[in-house]
C-alpha cells in the first residue's frame, strides 16, 4: 500500500476511534439514572453508587489486559469484544432496573460493561500511537475526545427518556446502540506495516523510537513507571469523585439560588450541568493534549495540577449556579487533559513499541482511582473537594521531580 493511502487509512480509523469513544463515555452520566433508581428501588446512596465504583475499577483492570491483547492479537479482535460485551452489559443494566435487582446492575453495568469499555478504550489509543508518530497529543486528544463527550449526549438525552420511559427502557435503547456502533467501528481498526513513518517524519531526539523502546518488565522497574502512574491515579481521582456526585451537587447549588423549583425541572438542570461539564471533559482532552505537543507533557501536568488544587479548595464557597458550572466545567476539562495527555507522556517515555501494555497496565491507576474517588466523595461530602485538593497537590510534586527515564543504551 501507498505512502498517500496509508496516510488516508489512519485518518479513518481516527475517525473510527471517536465514534467508539463516543459511546464509550457514555458511563459518565451515570449521575443521571443514580437518582431515579435509588428512588425507584429504594436502594441507598452508597451501595447504587458502588455501581459506578465497580465500573470504573473493571475498566481500568480490563484495558490493562486489553492492551495486552492488543499487542498479540491485534486491536480489531480486541475492540470487537469489548463492543459487544459493552453493549450486552447495558442491555442487563435495563433487565437490573426491571426486575430491581442491585447485584444484576453491579454484573451488567459494572462489570460485564466495564470489561467492554476497557477493552475497547485501550485499543484505539495503542492503535493511534502507533499510526500517528508525529501528533501524538493531538490525536490521542481527538480519540479520548470522544470519551469526554459522550456523557455530553447521555446527560442530555437521557433524563427525558428516563422521564419518559424509564431507566430499563433508556438502557435497552442505548445497548442496541452501542452494540452496532462500537462493533462496527472496531472494524476498521489495523496496525501499520512495522516500521512505517509518516512522510518527512523524523523522530525527534526527545522520545524513545520505536526500535528502543521498552518492555513492560524493563518499563515497570524504572521509577518514572509508577511516578506517571501516580500522576494518572491522582488526577483521576479527583475528577471522578467529582463526576460521580456532579449533577446531585449541581442540584445543590441550583435549590439555594432558585428556591422553589421543582423535582423534575431540578433534576432537568442537574443533567444540563453535567452536560454541559461533559462537553468540556471532552474538549480539554483535546486542548491539553495538543497544548503538550508544544510544552511538553510535564508542564501540562504541572498547570493542570496548581489550577485544579485552587478551584476544590474553592468550590465548596460557591452558591451561584453559572459560577459552579464554570467551575464544574474547567475541573472536568483537567480532568479529561489527563487521559489525553498520559498516552503520549508515557510513548515518549518508554516508546511505542510496546505501548498496549506498557500503558495498558497503567491504566490500572484508573481501576484505584474508580473505587477512591467516588467513596470519598460519597462517604465524607463535606470533607471531599479539599481531600480532593490534597490529592492534586501531592501530584503536582510528583510532576515537578519527574525526568525522562535514561535510554537504555545508557542504563
Amino acid at each position: 500500500m501507498s505512502n498517500e493511502n496509508l496516510e488516508s487509512k489512519r485518518w479513518i480509523i481516527a475517525i473510527a476511534a471517536i465514534v467508539m469513544q463516543l459511546c464509550l463515555g457514555t458511563v459518565y452520566a451515570w449521575s443521571v439514572f443514580k437518582k431515579p433508581l435509588m428512588m425507584t428501588h429504594g436502594w441507598a446512596e452508597t451501595p447504587t453508587q458502588a455501581t459506578m465504583m465497580i465500573n470504573m475499577a473493571v475498566i481500568g483492570v480490563s484495558a490493562a489486559f486489553g492492551g495486552t491483547l492488543v499487542d498479540k492479537k491485534g486491536p480489531r479482535f480486541v475492540a470487537t469484544i469489548g463492543g459487544i460485551l459493552f453493549g450486552l452489559g447495558t442491555l442487563l443494566a435495563g433487565f437490573a432496573d426491571q426486575v430491581g435487582s442491585l447485584w444484576l446492575l453491579y454484573l451488567g453495568f459494572g462489570i460485564i460493561g466495564g470489561l467492554g469499555n476497557g477493552f475497547g478504550y485501550v485499543t484505539p489509543i495503542a492503535t493511534l500511537i502507533r499510526w500517528f508518530p508525529d501528533k501524538r497529543g493531538l490525536v490521542t486528544g481527538l480519540a479520548v475526545m470522544g470519551f469526554g463527550a459522550g456523557a455530553f449526549f447521555m446527560g442530555k438525552i437521557a433524563p427525558a427518556m428516563v422521564i419518559d420511559m424509564g431507566v430499563a427502557k433508556t438502557f435497552y435503547f442505548w445497548g442496541v446502540i452501542f452494540l452496532i456502533l462500537v462493533t462496527g467501528a472496531a472494524q476498521f481498526y489495523k496496525n501499520p506495516p512495522k516500521g512505517w513513518l509518516p512522510a518527512g517524519f523524523t523522530p525527534p531526539a526527545t522520545t524513545v523510537s520505536a526500535a528502543d523502546s521498552f518492555t513492560f518488565d524493563e518499563a515497570v522497574k524504572r521509577p518514572q513507571w509508577w511516578m506517571l502512574w501516580s500522576m494518572l491515579f491522582l488526577n483521576v481521582s479527583a475528577g471522578l469523585g467529582l463526576i460521580s456526585q456532579l449533577s446531585p451537587m449541581a442540584q445543590d447549588v441550583i435549590k439555594k439560588s432558585t428556591p422553589g423549583i421543582g423535582t423534575a425541572e431540578l433534576a432537568m438542570a442537574g443533567g444540563t450541568i453535567l452536560a454541559i461539564a461533559s462537553i468540556f471533559n471532552g474538549l480539554g482532552r483535546l486542548f491539553w493534549a495538543s497544548v503538550s505537543d508544544f510544552i511538553g507533557r510535564r508542564m501540562v501536568f504541572l498547570t493542570m495540577f496548581a489550577t485544579q488544587a485552587i478551584l476544590y479548595i474553592l468550590l465548596p464557597q460557591i452558591s451561584n449556579d453559572l459560577v459552579f458550572t464554570i467551575i464544574a466545567c474547567y475541573l472536568l476539562a483537567c480532568y479529561g487533559g489527563g487521559f489525553a495527555t498520559m498516552p503520549p507522556f508515557t510513548a515518549d517515555s518508554f516508546g511505542p513499541g510496546y505501548i498496549g501494555k506498557v500503558y495498558g497496565i497503567m491504566l490500572t491507576a484508573w481501576a484505584c482511582a474508580g473505587v477512591v474517588g467516588p467513596l470519598v466523595f460519597a462517604q465524607i461530602p463535606k470533607q471531599a473537594l479539599h481531600v480532593a485538593a490534597g490529592l492534586l497537590i501531592l501530584g503536582f510534586v510528583i510532576a515537578l521531580i519527574f525526568k525522562r527515564p535514561t535510554p537504555k543504551a545508557k542504563a
